[in-house]
């Protein structure tokens, strides 16, 4: 299974900011919309870095002035992607050893999804859930 299978059922489209964008609105979209982290874009709408929940958390810590400030102070600009033909296995890997929960998805140059470690954990859960449920249906038949 690759990244292209996970995003077809996910659904929703990527939700972004810009680097200008203060801290304290990129928090309140993160929770609006539910979700754990942001991808930063250019003007053209090109990745330029990702801010997730644990960044805000660990700069508040440090700095109780960090919700008036840009977000492009605190994303990280050195982002982990992948692209919708790498396989989950490798995705997953990468994710665990490099204790990433978020890798933006670009295809052509284009950000076309973002994966999260929840996402791809759900999606090879149903799979196998999906197989044992097809494997006892045979063996019942038989």
């Amino acid at each position: 299974m690759n990244v292209a299978n996970l995003l077809a059922t996910k659904g929703r489209p990527v939700i972004t900011t810009h680097p200008a964008q203060s801290v304290r609105a990129v928090v309140a979209l993160l929770a609006e919309r539910s979700v754990g982290a942001l991808v930063v874009v250019n003007e053209e709408g090109r990745p330029i870095g990702i801010v997730t929940e644990r960044h805000i958390v660990q700069r508040l810590a440090a700095d109780d002035q960090i919700m008036m400030r840009a977000v492009g102070e605190i994303m990280t600009r050195d982002v982990v992607t992948t692209t919708p033909h790498d396989e989950l296995t490798s995705i997953l890997h990468v994710m665990t050893e490099r204790r990433i929960r978020h890798v933006p998805v670009i295809d052509r140059n284009e950000l076309v999804g973002i994966v999260s470690l929840g996402d791809v954990l759900r999606f090879q859960r149903d799979r196998y859930r999906g197989e044992a449920d097809t494997l006892e249906t045979q063996v019942m038949d038989a």
